[in-house]
């Protein structure tokens, strides 16, 4: 239960940063309306919520394994959003980054 609850907080986490942030990126670099930067700093600011809510209740671990949804999630969303083409150094970077998520959030603790 607690391992899909982290899965599914850290996905919305992801939407809410990453979507903030490129919000506010199309109104400073794209030229959108002061809209879209708005919505970017609610989205931020919700993304702030959502990390609270994990199980665990340590910050600089789950801030530390979020850095690897960040990555990923980052990459797909330029590819997504923008048609951005990864190649296989975003690929093998943003696979190093999960698997060091998947280590700190996982790993047996003694």
């Amino acid at each position: 239960m607690d391992v899909a609850r982290s899965a599914a907080l850290f996905a919305l986490a992801a939407v809410f940063e990453i979507g903030g942030a490129w919000l506010i990126w199309q109104t400073v670099r794209e030229h959108r309306g002061w809209g879209y930067a708005a919505a970017g700093v609610a989205s931020l600011a919700l993304y702030g919520f959502v990390a609270t809510l994990q199980p665990d209740g340590h910050f600089g671990r789950i801030l530390a394994a979020y850095g690897g949804i960040f990555v990923a999630g980052s990459i797909l969303w330029g590819a997504l959003a923008d048609g951005y083409r990864p190649d296989r150094f975003d690929l093998a970077g943003a696979a190093v980054c999960l698997a060091g998520m998947a280590i700190i959030m996982f790993a047996p603790r003694g």
